[in-house]
């Protein structure tokens, strides 16, 4: 295995410079494909009559660090560098530097601005904003890239890899670079779709979630609303579960009393159900428990018990009936308010509503209650 990984990181660097040295062309894809089938990167394309059939910005899901490199080899596409310092590893990794370091509306100014050239090649755009397995979802689709241009062309992205998982989250590029020199092969699935118009007044919100739907069947897989800064969130909290000191005194090796054997697994699992259960008291642990090993997210469960997909009996206490926060949740709580307001000791109306949709509206004004009370 170490001796396949320096052959490869040899022959990378051989790509590297015949894709340098090279202009881009129909022949200098084909080389380099032909290179990276020995680095173990296979590229295969559904549907290539629709590949940039008069498409000037490409949507695609977003697997790999390496999504943008493996698409070039198919079509000549640009994508823009968003995030990470300009220089030489940013041109030696693909992306194109626009030069622009303000808001995103400078971007999109700048991208349009791109887009008007005739001369210049298609833009390739990640709505998501960050590398997911994409077996469980996507992400949710920013809207800044649906500002460019009227009408874009959906690339669906399937990444397959034997023993190592396709992309592991807070890995680095530079660690997944290795894992796919390490590994026998990883072959990426390129399904071109038919391109997709705006409508007629239809706003940019509107056109990123109908082509995010649009992906996500041809795909298999769920369309979420779980944004990038929501995967974030949730890798920090991941990280802070991980160091909590369960043992008194602070001591980060001891393990609960109900833990015998003191699983790391089990610790963190059990540390993701006491937040569960600070939200949602009249719910029993071991049904928030079980239901967090199959989610392995505080978020997820906490909708799963508040949509109803997950069944229980209640506790004794009554389920409108919450305890009353504590120093720290009351604290948080008081930095929110005026926006939405955590859930009370008594979230459920007194009356009950007469009309079916003040019920609803009820119903999802305390849903978005208890959920923002669980993301503090």
């Amino acid at each position: 295995g170490l001796c396949l990984l320096v052959l490869r990181v040899f022959i990378g660097v051989h790509v590297f410079l015949v894709s340098c040295a090279l202009p881009d062309s129909v022949v200098r894809r084909f080389i380099v494909r032909v290179m990276c089938s020995v680095l173990g990167l296979l590229v295969r394309q559904s549907d290539p009559r629709l590949r940039g059939a008069g498409a000037r910005v490409f949507i695609a899901n977003h697997v790999t660090p390496f999504d943008h490199n493996v698409v070039s080899l198919l079509t000549s596409c640009n994508t823009p560098a968003l995030s990470g310092a300009p220089g030489f590893i940013c041109w030696s990794r693909g992306f194109m530097e626009l030069g622009v370091t303000g808001s995103r509306a400078e971007l999109v100014d700048s991208l349009k601005e791109y887009s008007a050239h005739q001369g210049n090649p298609p833009l390739l755009l990640f709505p998501e904003e960050a590398a997911t397995n994409g077996r469980a979802g996507l992400l949710r689709f920013s809207s800044w890239p649906f500002s460019i241009l009227d009408e874009v062309q959906p690339v669906a992205l399937q990444v397959r890899r034997p023993l190592v998982a396709v992309s592991v989250a807070d890995s680095s590029w530079i660690t997944e670079l290795l894992w796919t020199f390490f590994v026998p092969f990883t072959v990426y699935q390129v399904r071109w779709m038919p391109s997709v118009p705006r409508r007629a007044d239809e706003r940019s919100e509107d056109f990123a979630l109908r082509v995010q739907e649009l992906l996500a069947m041809e795909l298999g897989v769920v369309s979420t609303r779980i944004t990038a800064a929501d995967r974030t969130e949730h890798m920090k909290r991941l990280r802070h579960t991980a160091r909590l000191p369960f043992a008194p005194g602070g001591d980060p090796g001891g393990v609960p009393p109900s833990l015998p054997g003191g699983a790391p697994e089990d610790v963190r699992v059990m540390a993701m159900a006491q937040q569960v259960k600070e939200v949602l008291p009249h719910v029993p642990l071991e049904v928030i428990r079980t239901d967090l090993v199959q989610t392995n997210c505080v978020d997820t469960t906490i909708a799963n018990l508040l949509e109803g997909r997950v069944p229980f009996f209640p506790e004794s206490k009554e389920a409108g009936d919450l305890p009353a926060p504590s120093t720290s949740q009351a604290a948080a709580a008081s930095g929110i308010q005026g926006s939405v307001a955590a859930p009370s000791s008594k979230p459920a109306p007194k009356q009950f509503a007469k009309s079916p949709v003040e019920r609803h509206l009820s119903l999802q004004e305390r849903k978005r209650a208890l959920y923002d009370y669980a993301r503090r």
